[in-house]
């Protein structure tokens, strides 16, 4: 669907009344949605699916992933949560998760942001700097 200009400012201006001290209020987007809604605006779909867009955004930027190969013990659960709460702020809600597919190491994700320091990452990495080197030795 393609979203015009003045659609976009329209969910932009009705994502910014839901927030209250810089944090989204679930029962305002809940009105602003129903609103939408029963509107019956010719441009309410586009409207809503971009307003959609920038509340996903926003708990993506409220929310961390924590992956990991072994379940980490308390204190440096808590070392990590402390840590994230300095950079990004209090508001943070962290997630742990068991993923062995890292094969050692931890995956961090706030949002777009990724500290990845798995052995995966690595890897793939050097595998990276290889290709370029064959495909410059094949020139």
């Amino acid at each position: 669907m393609r979203i015009n200009r003045g659609s976009k400012r329209q969910a932009k201006r009705l994502f910014r009344l839901c927030l209250v001290n810089g944090l989204l209020d679930e029962n305002r987007v809940r009105r602003i949605v129903q609103r939408i809604v029963t509107a019956g605006r010719r441009d309410g779909a586009a409207v809503l699916s971009h307003f959609a867009r920038l509340v996903k955004l926003d708990l993506a930027q409220h929310t961390a992933t924590i992956e990991s190969v072994t379940l980490l013990p308390r204190d440096l659960r808590a070392a990590i949560e402390a840590g994230l709460n300095r950079r990004y702020g209090q508001t943070l809600t962290t997630t742990f998760a068991y993923r062995p597919a890292l094969i050692a190491g931890i995956r961090i994700q706030v949002g777009s942001d990724v500290y990845d320091g798995s052995v995966r990452a690595g890897l793939a990495a050097l595998e990276r700097v290889f290709e370029a080197r064959e495909s410059w030795a094949t020139c």
